[in-house]
């Protein structure tokens, strides 16, 4: 018999057809039900994946099963209300980034989840990069001295564009489900990487637009500048960029050198000298993907850390809070937001 029971919550996040197939991975997981008011998506999970137990929504699936876990793979904008209905019943939460909608919203989830007693993990697929993880190992342990300008740029050619299912681009490019357009799918990612480098920045400066689609989208290019004490942080977001990176993604500078990540490689400058191509390692198993670490989480007692905890996540949210409220009415926002 399985050790822990997980739940689907919602089945409109493209990202969790992969999710569940590394929970299927997982010998001490069993995926018992799901909840979604879309038939087609819950026919779907039961065909590949086994699940018999089918609720028209994830309400109906919390509040009659009895679970261990729930993965949430809803719109930004439900996610806080799938956290609290969860802690409510001691359930712990994997959610897809970002972490909401609206600052709020993501204050809420704290909240609930510290009062309950759960785990809540919020999941960054960049978080499971080895070149990326090893990335913020050198600039966090002093590789290239003090960080001053950290960057990355999130792009492709939009959701519609690029084959996301109607369920999933539907509600990205629905500003109240989303939180924006471009800004909150991609700028988030940045963002989270520097609240994980640098904590919350001094001021916020956003801007978004609609430069190059020719049907309705929030916004489809966003930039959200961060000022921190010692640092700058650019998050970068675009959906209508046809081709891959043509430049290292992210890259950071510091006082002592440069690093930045090429395809699987990193690459790390000093003065004076070429440039070196590092190989890293593959992710320990348990930190191999969000379902195992947070399964890891469990067992050992440990809290999330690093980009997918709560609590950079929740920093994060603010950043593109303050991205969205600078791009909207023109103004530079200093951060906390009251």
């Amino acid at each position: 018999m399985a050790k822990y029971k997980l739940g689907v919550a919602a089945l409109v996040h493209d990202h969790v057809w992969g999710e569940l197939r590394k929970w299927k991975a997982i010998p001490d997981v069993e995926i018992v039900a799901a909840g979604d008011v879309n038939p087609p998506l819950l026919q779907r999970v039961k065909r590949e994946f086994g699940v018999e137990r089918l609720y028209n929504s994830w309400q109906e699936m919390i509040e009659r099963e009895d679970l261990d876990i729930v993965q949430a793979a809803s719109e930004n904008s439900v996610a806080a209300d799938i956290v609290e209905a969860a802690a409510a019943k001691g359930i712990h939460v994997i959610s897809e980034k970002p972490m909401s909608a609206r600052l709020e919203q993501a204050n809420r989830m704290v909240r609930a989840v510290k009062e309950a007693g759960t785990i809540l993990m919020i999941n960054w697929p960049t978080a499971w990069n080895p070149a990326v993880n090893k990335m913020m190992e050198m600039i966090r342990s002093g590789e290239i001295g003090i960080p001053f300008y950290f960057k990355f740029r999130s792009a492709h050619n939009g959701p519609k564009e690029i084959g996301c299912s109607e369920y999933f681009w539907r509600w990205l490019y629905d500003e109240e489900k989303n939180g924006a357009g471009a800004l909150m799918d991609y700028c988030c990612y940045s963002a989270d990487m520097n609240a994980y480098l640098f904590g919350l920045p001094k001021e916020v400066t956003g801007f978004r637009a609609v430069l190059i689609k020719d049907y309705p989208v929030p916004d489809d290019n966003a930039v959200i500048l961060m000022r921190y004490d010692r640092a700058f942080g650019v998050a970068e977001a675009c959906w209508t960029q046809p081709t891959k990176y043509i430049t290292p993604n992210p890259i950071c500078y510091g006082t002592e050198g440069a690093l930045g990540v090429l395809r699987d490689k990193v690459l790390l400058l000093r003065p004076g000298k070429d440039v070196e191509e590092i190989t890293p390692e593959p992710l320990p198993e348990g930190r191999r993907n969000g379902p195992e670490y947070l399964i890891h989480c469990l067992e050992t007692g440990e809290k999330p850390e690093g980009m997918c905890s709560m609590e950079v996540s929740r920093d994060a949210q603010e950043i593109l809070e303050a991205g969205l409220i600078s791009a909207d009415t023109g103004k530079t926002i200093k951060l906390p937001l009251s």
